[in-house]
């Protein structure tokens, strides 16, 4: 049992006592309340998002839980922005900004209520990392529950999720689909609350933290709807208790080999390439020592086992009824892919912990065996060259041919990108450079998923090229390379590049090169200057001053 908890010595230091109990008398506190641990409860309810519309009783049931673990909850909110719903308007550009906000949030409650842990509640993409910084910033113990997987909808016998909508955009336009069937896949796709159903942000994230030691086992892939969600809450809810008496802290479980495992599972699980700048900025708040070029090293050693969405079959409700996260760190570390020495919220090592985990099951083709994988190597490969120096992220299993170099097609915004595709002024063989939207540049980092649904849609998805320094949704996939670093915005090589130079991209070869003698690029870099930024105001502006490389997270706070 530690000591008393903070809250409790700050009080019987003679600091503001009588006031700050008063203020706790007049919330219905008795005496005995006093000496109870003040679990702070970050809930990330709205109804702005399907995401995070069914977050409320997930947090009553925590409240109930702290309760009958005896502690004192308290419960306060944070933000969240709907990917889906803002993706390919000007709102996209908060996104990545909301991810800082809520860590802010996360910190100061904690903070400032000097709270002696905390359970963050969320459900959208920037919930979890913004949650997760927000957990390491304030660094007490600290256990994050994921809001749930939405279920898939139906239409036709075949199952539907939100990319499905984007990717039927592509389709209509190009005649390929008729206004019935669009409309229906419109209304359909979405049945109710839960987040994105692939293998995208949400789920990838989700499922990192549970790898990482931060989530209980089997919580990452649960179904908002279902039951077992509110009932693996409650369960959280004592562990975290039990935590706070131990003094376990976020920090003690997210070390360098955690963060290697997490990222074990991301490869193994397909996930996003969100996923880099995420794990690049969780490493900062951490205060690990993890860079880009690590994401590589774990990729050639860990291979794809899962067959999800986006490139896959599957959504993340079938990887749950397959054995869910769990049965993936199983077979990786029978093969010596994870560290099994790592400790989790749980108090049990990642070894301990899946002890009793049972082997795959041979009914089920969801995951598959080290020795049968779907791919050998990871996914999501780190390209450099002259065009991303600092390096970029592509994306690179389920491309018959993960190599094109082609003209390029250059827009400076996502907007004129979008209108080219649909106005079929795209064709095979285009290198698609979409500029200016990085973090400094968008500012914000908005994610292409309109664009590259587009051209998915239109058949184009492996046959056309597309460079942004910019993010891409968990949803996409085919010939894409984000993250090209240094941005436009910051005088990067993507700033030089002009209509018809070829690039060249080639997963093989891990390159990003701009086909351009190097003479010709220093004449055009003389000749560049920086565009005005495009907001001077506000939590935008603030964002793109403080905003550092997207090869190093992205975070606001790297000062050095």
């Amino acid at each position: 049992m530690s000591s008393p908890n903070r809250r409790s010595r700050h009080i019987t230091e003679g600091i503001a006592r009588a006031p700050n109990r008063s203020m706790y008398y007049g919330m219905g506190y008795q005496e005995g309340d006093f000496g109870k641990p003040m679990i702070g409860v970050a809930n990330g309810h709205s109804t702005i998002t399907p995401c995070n519309s069914g977050l409320q009783k997930l947090a009553d049931a925590a409240v109930e839980g702290l309760k009958a673990a005896g502690a004192n909850p308290q419960v306060f909110g944070t933000p969240t922005i709907s990917d889906g719903m803002a993706m390919g308007t000007e709102g996209m550009k908060y996104s990545l900004v909301s991810r800082e906000v809520i860590a802010d949030c996360v910190e100061t409650c904690v903070g400032g209520q000097w709270m002696d842990g905390v359970l963050v509640i969320g459900g959208c993409d920037k919930n979890m990392p913004g949650g997760m910084m927000g957990m390491l910033r304030a660094n007490v113990p600290s256990l994050y529950v994921y809001g749930g997987t939405i279920l898939p909808g139906r239409y036709k016998g075949q199952d539907l999720n939100i990319v499905s909508v984007f990717e039927a955009v592509g389709q209509f336009s190009a005649g390929k689909m008729s206004e019935e069937d669009f409309c229906q896949i419109e209304r359909r796709a979405i049945p109710g609350s839960g987040s994105c159903g692939g293998m995208y942000t949400a789920n990838t994230m989700s499922s990192a933290f549970e790898a990482l030691g931060m989530s209980l086992p089997y919580s990452s892939t649960m179904a908002n709807v279902e039951h077992e969600v509110v009932d693996s809450v409650r369960r959280a809810a004592a562990v975290l208790v039990e935590a706070v008496k131990a003094d376990l802290k976020p920090r003690d479980i997210v070390t360098r080999q955690a963060i290697e495992n997490a990222v074990a599972v991301i490869m193994a699980t397909g996930g996003s390439t969100n996923a880099v700048l995420h794990f690049l900025a969780i490493a900062h708040a951490a205060e690990v020592d993890w860079t880009i070029d690590d994401f590589e090293r774990v990729r050639r050693r860990v291979p794809v086992l899962c067959d999800l969405k986006p490139s896959g079959r599957y959504l993340a409700i079938d990887l749950h009824r397959a054995g869910g996260i769990p049965a993936v760190m199983k077979e990786l570390l029978a093969h010596g892919l994870l560290h099994g020495d790592c400790l989790t919220i749980t108090g049990q090592t990642v070894a301990e912990a899946l002890a009793d985990v049972p082997p795959l099951r041979a009914d089920q083709d969801v995951i598959r065996p080290v020795g049968q994988p779907i791919y050998a190597e990871g996914h999501l490969a780190i390209l450099k060259g002259n065009l991303s120096p600092e390096g970029c992220v592509a994306k690179i299993t389920g491309l018959k041919n993960p190599v094109m170099s082609g003209p390029a097609r250059v827009f400076d915004d996502e907007q004129s990108a979008l209108a080219a595709i649909m106005d079929g002024r795209i064709v095979a063989g285009d290198v698609m450079v979409l500029r200016y939207l990085g973090p400094k540049g968008g500012p914000g980092m908005p994610e292409m998923l309109a664009p590259t649904g587009a051209l998915i849609g239109q058949g184009l998805g492996e046959s056309v090229g597309l460079v942004t320094d910019g993010r891409f949704s968990g949803g996409t996939w085919g010939m894409v390379v984000g993250h090209v670093a240094p941005e436009a915005h910051a005088g990067g090589t993507i700033a030089l590049v002009q209509e018809g130079d070829r690039i060249t991209i080639d997963a093989h070869r891990l390159l990003l090169q701009l086909e351009v003698d190097e003479a010709e690029i220093a004449r055009r870099r003389s000749a560049w200057t920086a565009p005005p930024p495009r907001y001077t105001r506000g939590v935008l502006a603030k964002f793109a001053f403080n905003a550092a490389s997207a090869s190093a997270g992205a975070v606001l706070d790297r000062f050095a």
